[in-house]
């Protein structure tokens, strides 16, 4: 017999016996999982088993058949599982293989065989659910890589910002520490600022808010960074006066300490108490020196007033810079408005040239001219509905200098013909060569739709009125339009016209050129 080949590393247990649409024979079923046989194998004793289930059996070693002892009929050594002594039972699997079978899964409706449920079906159902070996959770076959990716609370990502990895309801709290996620500055704007930059950049922003330095002697105000030396040009003076106290307060103490015991000023006359006598001499003592109080201070608005004179002289440079900088400014605002106003010259050339390309693209110059008209059915809405009533055909000509005309049609009716019939008119345009034609325009004129079959075209033609205001030579764009209002009924491009193909319908005037 021939051995079982044991490398089928994807082997499966058994098919659960609810996908069969048929009560299962008992022939059918393995031995060892109670399920339908999967890839079957047939021991020397005769039972059938799963390849997988066999060789789970097997894998340690030669075992006694349980269903032989269940069924009483064990004999050794025919009862003794060995892998080289089963053999496949393709029969069984064949037979197996056409089973009815349908699928288990809620909401699918699929069925087949049994064959075709392993090779098609089976672990490619969309209705599948297969348990998330990240949270546990069952989820539809279909929706695992969004589940992996989008919805697990298990999975893993890595930070964008510093590339680590957390699980995923760990990074939201990241964020709120990682060192290089992205701040705004609320006073400048500015955006991007990782955390661990954040307040270098507070601390240097041009437009964040700083007491003034001489806030310790009183000044009150809170200015932007960039603006720190310019306040303190303009409150030069302001500053100065909260210093001068300070500075008086400072020379009076020194003066105080410099003198030994207790001093009572009376009139020039100074009252000293030694300490270690008890009697109290009176002397005359010198008044304080005034004099050095009076140079040091001296000196303080010395230095003082230099540093005034070196701020006014900064400051006139600023003027003076300011004045240079509008001066280009104004240049510059000059030049852009220049080159504006021949940017919209260039884009009024670009659009009649454009123009000038869609004329020349559907242009013809025989006096014969087919409109194709597509969109048939939305441009028909807007007619109904009032928005796009008419609509103009691109130019066409007799001959090269001759006349220009141009066709129009209202595709919901116009006048008589409003509401029941397709109305197509004929246009005289204003053409370069007008002087050199014979006016009036008393060519024929022909009007046709045409039978997308070939078979059956719609025609109408007239001969112009040459008393009629609209084929006299144009002293407008354009004539007053002349054609047929009654041109096709409406009902004719219903159904599956042959005038109306794939939305879309063909429209051909024709000039007798007869005489020109």
């Amino acid at each position: 017999m021939a051995r079982i080949s044991l490398d089928c590393p994807n082997s499966l247990p058994g098919i659960p016996l609810s996908v069969l649409s048929v009560p299962m024979e008992n022939k059918y079923k393995c031995q060892q999982c109670l399920q339908v046989l999967r890839k079957p194998v047939q021991a020397q004793c005769g039972h059938r088993f799963c390849v997988h289930c066999f060789k789970q059996l097997t894998s340690s070693g030669p075992k006694p058949c349980e269903a032989c002892r269940q069924e009483e009929i064990y004999e050794e050594p025919i009862s003794i599982l060995n892998s080289s002594e089963a053999f496949p039972d393709n029969a069984a699997g064949r037979e197996i293989a056409s089973l009815p079978a349908r699928c288990l899964n809620q909401g699918c409706s699929w069925t087949g065989s049994i064959k075709e449920y392993e090779a098609q079906h089976e672990g490619r159902c969309e209705f599948e659910r297969i348990l998330c070996e990240a949270c546990q959770n069952l989820i539809l076959h279909t929706e695992k890589d969004r589940h992996n990716e989008r919805e697990c609370e298990a999975r893993t990502l890595n930070c964008k910002y510093c590339k680590m990895t957390f699980n995923f309801k760990e990074i939201k709290a990241h964020d709120e520490i990682c060192l290089k996620f992205p701040m705004q500055c609320k006073d400048c704007g500015k955006k991007k600022i990782p955390r661990e930059k954040f307040n270098d950049h507070v601390k240097s922003c041009a437009k964040s808010k700083i007491t003034c330095p001489f806030s310790e002697v009183g000044c009150k105000s809170v200015i932007d960074n960039q603006k720190v030396t310019e306040h303190e040009h303009n409150s030069t003076m302001e500053h100065l006066r909260m210093l001068l106290p300070l500075v008086l307060s400072v020379s009076r103490t020194r003066a105080e300490a410099s003198g030994v015991g207790e001093w009572q000023e009376d009139s020039g006359v100074g009252l000293y108490r030694d300490p270690n006598e008890g009697a109290v001499a009176i002397t005359s003592v010198q008044p304080v020196d005034l004099e050095k109080k009076v140079n040091a201070l001296e000196n303080i608005v010395c230095v003082l007033n230099r540093e005034v004179e070196r701020s006014s002289v900064t400051l006139e440079a600023f003027a003076h810079q300011h004045r240079l900088d509008q001066e280009k400014i104004e240049n510059l605002s000059n030049k852009v408005r220049q080159l504006e106003r021949t940017l919209n010259m260039r884009d009024l050339q670009l659009n009649e040239t454009e123009q000038l390309v869609r004329e020349l693209q559907f242009c013809t110059y025989d006096g014969i001219f087919v409109w194709k008209i597509s969109d048939f059915s939305r441009r028909r809405q807007d007619a109904v509905a009032g928005r796009a009533p008419a609509m103009f055909s691109p130019a066409f000509y007799s001959s090269k200098y001759g006349y220009k005309m141009c066709l129009r049609l209202y595709l919901n009716g116009d006048g008589t013909g409003r509401g029941t019939h397709l109305s197509l008119f004929f246009v005289v345009m204003r053409g370069k060569c007008d002087a050199l034609l014979k006016w009036p325009f008393s060519q024929k004129v022909t009007l046709m739709l045409l039978d997308q079959n070939n078979r059956e075209h719609i025609i109408d033609a007239f001969r112009p009125d040459v008393t009629s205001s609209s084929f006299q030579r144009p002293i407008s764009e354009m004539n007053i339009a002349s054609g047929c209002p009654l041109f096709c009924p409406l009902a004719k491009l219903a159904g599956k016209s042959p005038y109306l193909r794939d939305d879309t319908i063909f429209i051909k005037a024709i000039v007798d050129l007869t005489g020109l």
